[in-house]
């Protein structure tokens, strides 16, 4: 599977198209669930883009597939989110989209050492995805992930070191390293 990866400007020359993909899916891991081309534009307008980097996910057999925003990305610990079309979901392609995310962002930028996203705790096929990719879960946030009407739920935090991703190592932790006695 070839995934690449292409600039979206959101407020000029890609406005309009970046608005149809926003409103023709349901994200039900995301607030809100199903934008509206208000939401959509407010958000656009708010300037929550302008310090990111957008991209337009595509695959060889597909072509366009979904969307991905980098914040942070010249920091030493960049986050992601990615969002597949609905019909897109569920076949495989989460995976393979996350080890080129992350490869795009490990090979442009030399100065990140950690690459890292979250999802909520109920989202069990992305955090597979984490998983398959070579991320590891660093954080389990109670009650740290809003749900447009319901009761919050956890926050779950993922990462990939540098180091992992070159030598293709997975290196994890002790969740428990302090004990009280």
């Amino acid at each position: 599977m070839s995934v690449t990866f292409t600039p979206i400007d959101v407020r000029g020359a890609n406005r309009a198209e970046f608005m149809r993909f926003m409103t023709r899916s349901s994200f039900p891991f995301h607030i809100p669930v199903n934008p509206t081309d208000d939401d959509v534009a407010a958000t656009i307008d708010s300037g929550l883009y302008d310090k990111r980097t957008s991209l337009w996910v595509e695959e060889e057999e597909h072509g366009r597939i979904g969307m991905a925003v980098l914040a942070n990305v010249t920091s030493t610990t960049p986050k992601f989110d990615l969002r597949l079309a609905s019909r897109y979901r569920g076949r495989g392609l989460g995976a393979p989209i996350l080890s080129a995310l992350t490869s795009l962002v490990f090979t442009e930028h030399p100065s990140t050492n950690r690459f890292e996203g979250q999802t909520r705790e109920d989202n069990i096929a992305m955090r597979k995805v984490f998983l398959r990719s070579g991320f590891v879960k660093e954080a389990h946030r109670r009650d740290g992930w809003p749900v447009e009407g319901g009761a919050a739920l956890a926050a779950v935090s993922y990462a990939i070191l540098r180091r992992d991703w070159v030598s293709g190592t997975t290196t994890t932790f002790d969740w428990e390293d302090l004990r009280v006695s």
